[in-house]
Parts: C-alpha cells; structure tokens; sequence
C-alpha cells in the first residue's frame, strides 16, 4: 500500500512555518508522526492538537484563493454521484456537489491531486471546479448520501429469494467489458453477505479461477470464474481494493471498501503468488458496534470498563473468524470514552476510529511489526491495540508496556477454553499471563464470557 498523502500540503507545508502557524521543529515532528501512523501531515497536524481543522483550511483557502465549503449543513446533489463511484469518492476523498452546464463542482480534501481530478473528468466528461473541505466531513457525506445503484461498490437485496441467490447467474448475462466484471465481483460479494460468510478465497485452477467461501473452519466450493475472465477479474479487484494490478510477483495486502444497503463495509484483500497464479484472499469486517450493544450482563461491563482504565492486558480470544477484531474495536470506541492517548498497530485499520491514532504496517518501506513496537512508545500511549502478538519478543514488549502502567488489547486464537488453558501452559506464556487483566472469550456470536483477573488466574493455574 501506497504511503498517504495530501499533495497540496506536501507543497504549502512550508508556508506554515513562513507565515508563522507552526515551528519547523513542530513540522518535523509531525512529518514523523505522519509516517507512522499513515495519515496525512495534516491530519497529524490536527490530531496532534497543534492546529485547529478550520485554522488549516483557512490558510489552505487564502494560499490557493480555492473557496473553503463547510459541508456539515450542505446537501450534495445526489444527481451527481454518477460521476464519481464510490470507490473512488473514499480513495481520493473527493465528493460531487452539484453542476452547472458542463461544469461539476466538486469538494476535496486535496484540490491539488491532479491524479484525483483527472480521475474524475475522465468519468464525468465534464469540467471540474474543486472546493475545499474538511476530509472527515467528506467522508462523512459519502457514507450519510452515497447510493451507487449498478457497480460493485453497492449491493442492495430484494426479498425473500436472496437466500438461493447464485453469484454464477451473472456470468450468464449479455454484459461484456469491464462493468460486466465488476457486475461479477459485486454479485459474489453480494452472496457472500447473503450466507453471512467473513472470509472468501479466489485460487487459481485450470479452468479459470474457483471460489471458495470459508464458515465455521469448513470451505465450500462456489463456482468458477471462466479462465477468459481470469486476467480482468484479478485485475479489477487489485484495483478496487488500492493494489498494483501489474505486480503478481510478490505478496500485497490492501482493503475493498463497499456498501450493503445502508451499511459501509470493509474487506481486506491478499494476494500471494503460487505456481499456478495469484491466490487472493477477502476477509470482510463488520462495523463495530456500541460494547452495551453486545455485553448486556452488567458485572461484564464492570470488569471491561475497570480493566480499560487501569495498567494490564485485556486479551481477547476465541476461533477464527469469530469476531475478535469486532469485539476489540468496540472496546477501543469504548476507550475513546476516557482522555487518554489510544493507539492502534494493525495490518489493516478496519473502519476510522474518531479519537483512536490508528497506525498500517507498511512492509513496502520496512515497516513492520518489529520497527512499530520500537518507536510506539515514544508517542507515549495511555492505551495500545496490537494485532496479532505472536513472537516471544512481542510477548516480552507486552510485559515492558504493562510495566510502563500501560493498558494493552490484543487477540489470542483458541477454539475453546480447554484449547486456551493447554496453550497458555507452555514456558513461554508464563509471564505473559499473569499480567492479564480481562480475558474476554467469544464462544460463539450469542456467548460471550468475560473473566477478571482474580478469577482467570484461578482458572489458569
């Protein structure tokens, strides 16, 4: 995945300095933070506390004598949106607002990304006038007002006969070209959804590319996409999903953003390389839900709520695909209930957390796992998610975080509790385990069980 960026502040970030808005030492601390974090300098800039967004869009408006626009009491013309997909309105932050004649006048948050604006004239045939706004309130107008009717960035039911809805009808339709394909992706998204399936594979076989829905440990064969529409498939779904489409030769991670009904989903897409072609992977992420929504027992509120403001490990567990990373997001929402400084690292940031510095692994620029628990600390965090500890030495930094009055939350797989019990026994997590302060274990979407320390310690032993 490509390093974030806003060109337009990349060439006036300097003119902070000149026109004395910040430091050049606080620049630079903000290009750091940037970096790991994967966010923008502005939005560094503004999370960091050091500019107010409206202060920042002022001085953006008066450098480009481009107009600021408030979008939080605007209405787009929703007869715009045909212009730009949906895809590319969260890619690029950038929202259609209305058009005169052959001119569409559209919001962003990067009026300088000439890649964005020829994108979209592209699409629209047509002039485009950029405004600028703020790119939180953008995205908030593409999840409130998007509604994409015939590509794969929306998917809407119908009734009762979704549950026989086959993905391979599409195949069979007069379309041809590359909205047929992204007809195809949509409709194999689209039943995945229907069969409440998390995880789908595309593995290359003789006769084209065979689908593969994963529930409940078991994979189920779906059909094949023709070998004839192999190379645009792939293609299409490395394009939708942020990866280079001409690479094939090593491994790429990215995340599909599309919408079912009135919901905003997100898949992070994998691609590896093997001897018979590129198998690509899709694990789909529900959004993440209020905690009260989903603990009702109040003791368990009470144990999850102490254990989030104080020094310890909240660890969650359970079997794959079971909603560990849901459960953790709810709990970081939960967080952000409190004024403490919470942090993220993780592969893929599933949904935008307000309030949570959420930070992407990039292996394309050596960043890794290793080097983000090196430096994280300097960013003095009250609160961390880590994904996926897995080494001794991640082990060994959770113990230095606890020791430092850290709160940490990470996730540990085990089919049940026995299965936990008999994995934590090894040498290896003696340590680890005493320092746990909540254990959270998702048996199953409806059984949830939340121990104390107290009480898991007894268990453990």
């Amino acid at each position: 995945m490509e390093t974030i960026t806003n060109k337009t502040l990349e060439k006036l970030k300097y003119e902070l300095v000149r026109d004395g808005i910040v430091s050049y030492e606080t620049l630079e601390k903000a290009e750091e933070l940037a970096n790991v974090q994967r966010i923008n300098i502005g939005q560094a800039l503004i999370n960091s506390g050091i500019l107010a967004e409206e202060t920042l869009l002022k001085f953006l408006e008066g450098k480009l004598h481009i107009p600021y626009v408030n979008l939080e009491d605007y209405e787009p013309d929703e007869k715009c949106f045909k212009y730009v997909t949906f895809a590319d309105a969260r890619r690029y932050k950038i929202i259609p607002l209305f058009k005169i004649e052959d001119v569409l006048t559209v919001a962003m948050a990067d009026p300088l990304d000439l890649f964005a604006i020829d994108k979209v004239i592209e699409s629209a045939e047509c002039s485009i006038e950029p405004v600028i706004a703020s790119e939180l309130s953008i995205i908030k107008k593409i999840d409130e007002y998007y509604k994409v009717a015939d590509t794969v960035d929306s998917i809407t039911f119908t009734g009762d006969t979704e549950e026989d809805f086959d993905w391979t009808e599409e195949l069979h339709t007069e379309e041809v070209g590359e909205e047929h394909i992204q007809h195809v992706i949509r409709a194999i998204l689209k039943q995945a959804i229907v069969e409440n399936v998390h995880e789908l594979n595309f593995e290359q076989v003789e006769d084209g590319l065979k689908v593969i829905f994963k529930k409940n440990g078991e994979a189920y064969d779906k059909g094949v996409v023709p070998a004839i529409l192999n190379t645009a498939f792939v293609s299409k779904l490395k394009t939708l999903s942020g990866l280079d489409a001409s690479v094939c030769e090593i491994p790429q991670l990215g995340k599909l953003c599309f919408k079912v009904e009135n919901t905003i989903l997100i898949a992070s897409v994998s691609s590896f390389p093997t001897i018979m072609g590129e198998r690509i992977s899709l694990k789909i992420y529900r959004p993440p839900m209020a905690l009260d929504k989903i603990i009702d027992d109040e003791k368990q509120k009470v144990i999850i709520n102490q254990a989030l403001k104080t020094p310890g490990i909240i660890l969650v567990c359970g079997s794959p695909l079971s909603g560990k990373t849901h459960i953790i997001y709810s709990l970081l929402m939960e967080a952000t209930m409190t004024n403490k400084n919470i942090m993220t690292i993780e592969s893929i940031a599933k949904y935008e957390l307000k309030g949570v510095n959420q930070c992407e692994l990039n292996e394309n620029i050596g960043f890794n796992m290793d080097k983000a628990l090196r430096y994280v600390e300097f960013q003095s965090p009250d609160l961390i998610y880590l994904e996926g500890v897995k080494t001794r030495d991640a082990f060994e930094f959770l113990s230095e975080l606890f020791y430092n009055d850290k709160t940490v939350i990470t996730e540990f797989m085990a089919n049940n509790m026995t299965d936990l019990r008999q994995k934590l026994a090894f040498d290896d997590f003696q340590s680890f385990k005493t320092l746990i302060s909540c254990l959270i274990f998702i048996h199953s979407k409806d059984s949830i069980e939340v121990f104390d320390k107290e009480t898991l310690q007894k268990y453990l032993a």
